[in-house]
């Protein structure tokens, strides 16, 4: 087990980024098209295909997942990685083609001091090819922190950035977390190093220093940033188990409580929280109702640690007004 999301059988992750832009993208490949689903509870999402998840529309399958950097500039990353699945003759049948099916979520890194040109229509934007890029580097190891989509991704405190973790249901399937952290809040106790996610961590995976020993009012106060569209947490969870496109539906409510649990707030109506979940069907179908919770509880502990490991992991940005990285304020 690497902790990683391509513990799950059948998922692989790509990544690429601009450092001078100080943005990015990552790319969830899937290996064969599989059974997904999404929900989205924040207040202002920017989304493609989600549409065509919901349980009653008709493509049950998709070949990858995006998350991206770039606002709305970044919705072009899929048009990459569709390029990069069709050069594979990857995607749904239509009479003598294929389409690749590929949704995706972008969150918001225009202010974090990278250079952007095309934010003022001076040049194109590059995300078909970091979508491109990313596709095409898709592996079982990848970096975390500030990488893909979380280059450029912040909190209201600290460096946000990409996310990982997995763990073994009860059930006995593997179920595995990707996530760009972008939070209009925070992922750590009032200003302290402690995260909120500390009650579900593996080992020291983020430090290992647990909960302060009392939780203050000041603890509780919100800590904002950025105004309207500026912030976004976007996520992939994924299982090896056999579920249908219902059952993924539920999955990725399921795992919403992962972002409640590591965030504070989350789902606000200034975040555009979205979650897109997958089965990969290398295991067998869940036996009943209650195998089903255990693999949503999964789902939702998993994101949780890996919206912490995030933040963790990430390196500070160069510029000036960069938000500075959990490692820089407290240290190891």
């Amino acid at each position: 087990m690497r902790n990683l999301i391509t513990d799950v059988r059948g998922v692989l992750v790509g990544q690429a980024h601009d450092s001078a832009a100080a943005t990015g993208v990552t790319v969830a490949l899937f290996e064969r098209p599989t059974v997904a689903s999404v929900a989205v509870l924040g207040g202002a999402p920017g989304t493609r295909e989600t549409p065509l998840l919901e349980p009653e529309m008709t493509v049950e399958h998709a070949d990858a997942i995006v998350l991206s950097g770039g606002s709305a500039w970044g919705l072009a990353a899929a048009d990459g990685v569709m390029a990069w699945l069709a050069s594979q003759g990857r995607g749904f049948p239509v009479g003598s083609l294929r389409v690749p099916i590929v949704p995706q979520a972008i969150l918001f890194d225009l202010l974090n001091g990278g250079d952007k040109p095309w934010a003022k229509g001076a040049a194109e934007a590059p995300y078909r090819g970091l979508g491109h890029l990313a596709a095409a580097a898709a592996g079982a190891d990848f970096s975390l922190g500030t990488a893909g989509a979380g280059f450029g991704a912040t909190t209201a405190t600290l460096k946000g950035g990409i996310g990982s973790a997995s763990a073994r249901a009860a059930t006995g399937q593997i179920v595995g977390a990707l996530v760009a952290v972008n939070a209009v809040g925070t992922a750590t106790i009032g200003d302290s190093p402690h995260f909120w996610a500390a009650p579900y961590e593996q080992g020291n995976e983020f430090g290992g220093i647990g909960w302060p020993a009392e939780i203050a009012p000041d603890h509780l106060g919100l800590r904002f940033k950025g105004g309207t569209g500026q912030n976004t947490t976007i996520a992939l969870v994924c299982t090896d188990a056999v579920l249908t496109k219902a059952q993924c539906k539920r999955l990725a409510l399921a795992a919403h409580d992962g972002l409640a649990r590591a965030l504070r707030p989350a789902h606000a109506a200034l975040d555009g929280d979205v979650v897109f979940a997958a089965a990969t069907g290398h295991s067998g179908a869940p036996s009943d109702a209650f195998a089903l919770t255990e693999l949503c509880s999964t789902a939702a502990d998993v994101l949780a640690r890996a919206v912490a490991r995030g933040v963790h992991a990430a390196t500070a940005l160069p510029s000036a007004e960069a938000k500075p990285a959990w490692r820089d304020r407290f240290g190891g």
